[in-house]
């Protein structure tokens, strides 16, 4: 069985018929990202309605930033709960001003904190204050580098903080060459497979819509960058996705 560790089911539409090509493909556990507070409310009820298969986390996007961490906290407390986030930096878009994403981040790392929850980052084109603001609030035992888009370098600077990476469709596209060397070297242990769903589809299916199924062809790819059989990635990142998000444990089918 597959596990996608990070995608938004909740977005309108896509649910139902995801969920259906996903128990096709052999995806048995996937995790429902929120991304401010009504997305997060969002996913909490598809997690709700579908135990067993979907868990739900809640966070504030540094896109939204500027809304405040409250909506958010509001959420915590259903048992659905298993990660904060996705939560970091984004000076891409600059859609909320920096000193505001770096506050925000700060904070959600201390909830993850607190409450004992995987902490599910995103970071682009900001590494450095990423990591500044990750050594000084304290890197949560259980923490991830969503949708992975660094090179080896990043790679061996989120390991050296005790954090696993999640790689997405990216690592299926031809000028994600650094993205594959960085999950070549990546131990086993700390690699997780993800479809970001709805966005990011992997090749050969760019421009059709994405969705947990697909998260075999990011498995592959990463088996791939490896030289191992796709058998011992399936194993491992559904293993890996239990560990992190503190789901039950059970025997791998």
């Amino acid at each position: 069985m597959w596990a996608d560790s990070h995608c938004h089911l909740q977005y309108e539409g896509i649910t139902a018929d995801a969920l259906a090509r996903a128990a096709e493909a052999g995806v048995g556990r996937i995790i429902c990202v929120g991304t401010d507070a009504p997305q997060s409310t969002k996913a909490i009820e598809v997690a709700r309605d579908h135990p067993g298969t979907v868990w739900a986390t809640v966070g504030l996007h540094p896109h939204d930033a500027k809304n405040g961490v409250e909506g958010i906290v509001a959420l915590l407390g259903a048992p659905e709960i298993v990660g904060i986030g996705e939560c970091g930096l984004d000076y891409h878009y600059d859609h909320s001003p920096r000193e505001i994403q770096r506050e925000v981040f700060a904070s959600q790392i201390g909830l993850a904190n607190e409450r004992g929850l995987a902490l599910v980052i995103h970071t682009r084109e900001a590494w450095d204050d990423t990591f500044a603001i990750l050594r000084a609030e304290g890197v949560p035992e259980r923490t991830v580098f969503h949708c992975f888009t660094g090179g080896p370098t990043e790679a061996r600077l989120c390991f050296d903080l005790g954090a696993s990476l999640s790689f997405s469709g990216i690592v299926t596209f031809k000028t994600a060459g650094d993205v594959r060397d960085a999950a070549a070297l990546a131990p086993l242990d700390r690699v997780l497979v993800e479809t970001d769903a709805p966005y990011l589809t992997p090749v050969p299916y760019r421009g059709a819509p994405n969705g947990p199924a697909f998260v075999t062809l990011v498995g592959a790819a990463v088996a791939a960058t490896k030289g191992l059989p796709v058998e011992d990635v399936e194993a491992a990142t559904w293993a890996n996705t239990a560990a992190l998000f503190g789901l039950p444990v059970e025997t791998y089918p």
